[in-house]
């Protein structure tokens, strides 16, 4: 069982990052809030993993923070919540957006996760609110800007746009908030894209 990555970045998207690790490229699965957090390719890198095995699978599931990592665990405890929903989730909202809409009841900010009905919403309420209690107690994460140079506009926005539907996002619903974004004046980069995009469709 993988537990713990650390190498340099081979290659990187939203959602997905290839970590070298002694001549070994390991595949792992991403939130956006890990990727906000990366290097460039060839950069250091240390993650915390999850492995999921499966018959047909072998998948690693790779995060920047225990905090992180304890929370997509409690999310994937839920039924009908799986991996990819997860990830999702921790994408759209940060950890402590999560962890608020669990304990207030907030089902309305939970629906907005892609895969996520009401009824599985209201599930992620009644078993995870007490559970979750500890880590609503620990300090947040400080987002650092790592001054990631930007690409192309067109680059940039195809991308973001790869990125959402990745997440589960409808492509029509994708590129409307992707180009309200970018009419916003938010900065070129498919990090700043991608977080305004998430903040446009939690809206609904």
């Amino acid at each position: 069982m993988i537990a713990y990555l650390s190498g340099k970045i081979f290659e990187k998207d939203a959602n997905l990052l290839i970590v070298d690790v002694g001549g070994v490229g390991y595949e792992v699965t991403i939130p956006l809030s890990t990727f906000y957090e990366l290097g460039e390719v060839g950069a250091d890198v240390s993650l915390r993993i999850h492995t999921v095995v499966r018959e047909d699978a072998f998948a690693l599931f790779g995060f920047n923070t225990l905090r992180e990592k304890e929370l997509f665990l409690h999310l994937i405890s839920v039924s009908g919540i799986g991996p990819k929903s997860a990830i999702t989730a921790l994408s759209g909202m940060s950890a402590d957006e999560i962890i608020s809409a669990i304990r207030q009841n907030n089902l309305a900010r939970l629906n907005s996760i892609p895969g996520v009905g009401k009824k599985t919403a209201e599930r992620l309420v009644i078993e995870l609110r007490d559970k979750i209690a500890k880590l609503s107690g620990l300090a947040s994460e400080e987002m650092r800007s790592e001054g990631i140079p930007q690409s192309s506009g067109d680059a940039v926005y195809d991308d973001a746009i790869s990125a959402l539907i990745n997440l589960g996002y409808q492509r029509n619903a994708a590129e409307k908030a992707l180009k309200q974004a970018m009419q916003e004046g938010t900065e070129l980069s498919v990090q700043k894209l991608l977080r305004r995009s998430l903040q446009l469709l939690a809206k609904g």
